[in-house]
């Protein structure tokens, strides 16, 4: 029996094949279909509230390409056509495919041949029609657009009409080492910020937590603002997502985390919007 898709359940296995898999995406509203580059559990990050299990760092693995074209194409067809929503309990009111997300267990970008696999993934779902009328998104710590195969693919991004989402948790070397354990600086992260604005629609999305019960710290407050106040007029950001943990992390710390309250996150989202900034918030 397939089990039931909710905001808390991202089984990257659920639909038992290797790049493709369901999710009920708290921040998309509805159904997205997620693209996992990095089935080999490896990241070049190392998040605290990561729900990867087995992480270990490192890059994805070279690209099956065509076994990512048939289980696209199968699964596509499985959502059009099948009895997809039924096996897996979707709500009638959501039964329609959000975006297309490239995400998974690990940081995408790393992948050899990432262009050509954003490519791939932009023209089967053209095909199927769920461009452009879905959205098209790379959820990615940032870490590698520096690089030339990554600015490439996020060119064929934006020809699909996509968008970048753009991880970022903390402005603070401090913050950027406990939350993601992360080894580039502050500096090359908004440099490649600002590039990936400058390729392609970025958005920021962060998470918020609470580690070891300091709640939301005001430095960490005070450098993100800060932060956003020298990107005004610098770069164009689509918009700010701010969300907190749903799901157990299975990392060391994860003893140590807590969710933030809805009235925490919604405080901080007025600051921001104070600035100019479009603000989303998902509890």
């Amino acid at each position: 029996m397939a089990s039931t898709l909710t905001v808390s359940n991202h089984n990257r296995d659920v639909a038992g094949l290797k790049y493709v898999y369901p999710v009920f995406s708290r921040r998309a509203g509805g159904l997205s279909i997620g693209i996992n580059f990095n089935p080999n559990n490896a990241c070049n990050w190392r998040c605290i509230y990561c729900q990867v299990p087995d992480l270990k760092l490192g890059a994805a693995p070279e690209m099956d390409f065509e076994l990512l074209e048939q289980e696209l194409r199968y699964f596509l067809d499985d959502v059009l056509n099948g009895d997809f929503y039924e096996r897996f309990h979707v709500d009638e009111t959501k039964r329609v495919i959000k975006d297309i997300a490239i995400s998974g267990n690990g940081e995408p970008t790393s992948l050899k041949d990432f262009d050509k696999a954003v490519a791939l993934v932009g023209k089967i779902a053209t095909e199927f029609g769920i461009l452009p009328q879905s959205h098209f998104v790379l959820i990615t710590n940032g870490s590698l657009i520096h690089q030339a195969k990554v600015q490439e693919g996020l060119r064929k991004l934006k020809a699909y009409g996509g968008e970048v989402w753009f991880k970022l948790d903390s402005a603070t070397e401090a913050g950027r080492r406990l939350m993601n354990n992360a080894g580039q600086s502050s500096k090359a992260s908004e440099e490649n910020l600002i590039l990936s604005a400058s390729l392609c629609p970025t958005k920021l999305q962060t998470c918020l937590l609470d580690y070891d019960n300091r709640g939301l710290v005001i430095e960490e407050k005070q450098a993100y603002l800060a932060l956003l106040k020298r990107l005004k007029g610098v770069v164009n950001l689509e918009g700010i997502m701010l969300y907190t943990i749903a799901r157990p992390s299975l990392q060391p710390e994860a003893g140590l985390l807590k969710k933030l309250s809805a009235q925490t996150l919604n405080a901080f989202a007025g600051e921001i919007r104070r600035l100019g900034y479009e603000v989303s918030v998902s509890g």
